[in-house]
């Protein structure tokens, strides 16, 4: 067997394992590590389909900035166990079947999809490089790319005003 199969399948399985650890753990500083690691794992598959610049992005703002920030929330909640709620068996139904109906449709969305084999002859080594994905980004999805870019700018000045504070408010 290909040694970069059998890296495919270890990575598949430690990808589902942590997301399923995420899921399952009732500490929430252990599903924010489980959930690190399901990112770099994912990081790893972007790195055996060559797109290294999406592999370096998912490591840097996913399992670096955002998670930082989510352990932040986490400990500033001071979150105990003996102060939660039990939950009902009506939350526990509801969860179930709606777990249970995103499960019947990904597997009707898997088994109708038709992955096409593999042509070497059309197969393009630059496909998750940096180059071509500005030129993409920059030719194809201009126009969504600015507005989401004047979105951030117009999210960032409401926060600066919402921060701001008035003259002879009293701070906490």
């Amino acid at each position: 067997m290909n040694p970069l199969v059998s890296f495919f399948y270890f990575l598949s399985f430690l990808t589902i394992l942590s997301a399923v650890m995420v899921v399952v753990s009732r500490n929430p500083i252990h599903s924010v590590l489980y959930l690190i690691l399901t990112f770099f794992t994912l990081s790893g598959h972007y790195i055996l389909l060559n797109a290294q610049f999406l592999a370096a992005v998912n490591i840097i703002v996913y399992a670096g900035a955002i998670m930082v920030l989510f352990l932040f929330v986490i400990m500033f909640l001071n979150m105990k166990q003996d102060n939660e709620e039990s939950k009902t068996n009506l939350t526990k139904l509801a969860a179930t079947i709606v777990g249970g109906t995103v499960f019947v449709i990904l597997f009707g969305a898997y088994r109708k999809t038709v992955i096409p084999a593999f042509n070497p002859e059309s197969f393009d080594s630059q496909v998750g490089m940096i180059e071509s994905l500005g030129h993409m980004l920059f030719r194809d999805y201009l126009l969504p790319f600015e507005l989401a870019s004047i979105l951030l700018l117009v999210a960032m000045v409401g926060a600066v005003m919402l921060g701001k504070r008035e003259i002879g408010e009293r701070h906490f």
